[in-house]
């Protein structure tokens, strides 16, 4: 397992946001005996592009550039994970009570990081089997150049201008 440090320093800076990623993402771990993925044998659906998003990828070895790390722009602190080997998925979330007792507590940032990665995960994390499809394997596009300024663009995200294949930036000059 790899440590909180090592995750802070991925990250850029240790906060809570990653403090409570870390714990969540190694809850996920947990419950499948899994290991992070090398390739696609895991898949994270992420729904906020916040701090603890990084422990995900970090510590899932679920990336954008795999194609196994899916974002949905919902703004909650709530991950879940399919495991490929055992078509089984999890949903995982911040339990309420954990919240409404750190904002309620008068610490520094600190007390409340320590706090997130000592507490019993039982009172911290909220995990639930979920049924849904397997996520699709990530897929390989066709590469163009945009017709206006040259640099590579995926065909499927090009847009026509005067009969020409530009990338959006070109198409919306």
């Amino acid at each position: 397992m790899k440590s909180y440090q090592e995750a802070v320093q991925f990250h850029g800076h240790s906060c809570p946001g990653l403090a409570m990623g870390y714990r969540m993402t190694n809850a996920a771990l947990d419950h499948f005996s899994s290991e992070r993925a090398e390739d696609e044998e895991m898949v994270a659906i992420v729904e906020n592009d916040a701090c603890g998003t990084d422990a995900v990828q970090f510590l899932s070895g679920c990336t954008f550039g795999k194609g196994n790390l899916i974002f949905k722009d919902y703004g909650k602190m709530v991950y879940t994970f399919y495991h490929r080997a055992s078509g089984k998925a999890v949903r995982i979330s911040r339990k309420a009570s954990f919240r409404a007792k750190l904002s309620d507590m008068q610490i520094s940032s600190e007390e409340r990081i320590n706090l997130i990665l000592t507490a019993p995960e039982k009172d911290i994390v909220q995990i639930e089997e979920i049924n849904m499809p397997e996520p699709e394997y990530s897929r390989i596009f066709d590469t163009i150049l945009c017709e206006v300024c040259g640099e590579s663009v995926v065909k499927s995200k090009t847009r026509i201008l005067d009969g020409k294949n530009v990338c959006i930036p070109c198409f919306k000059k």
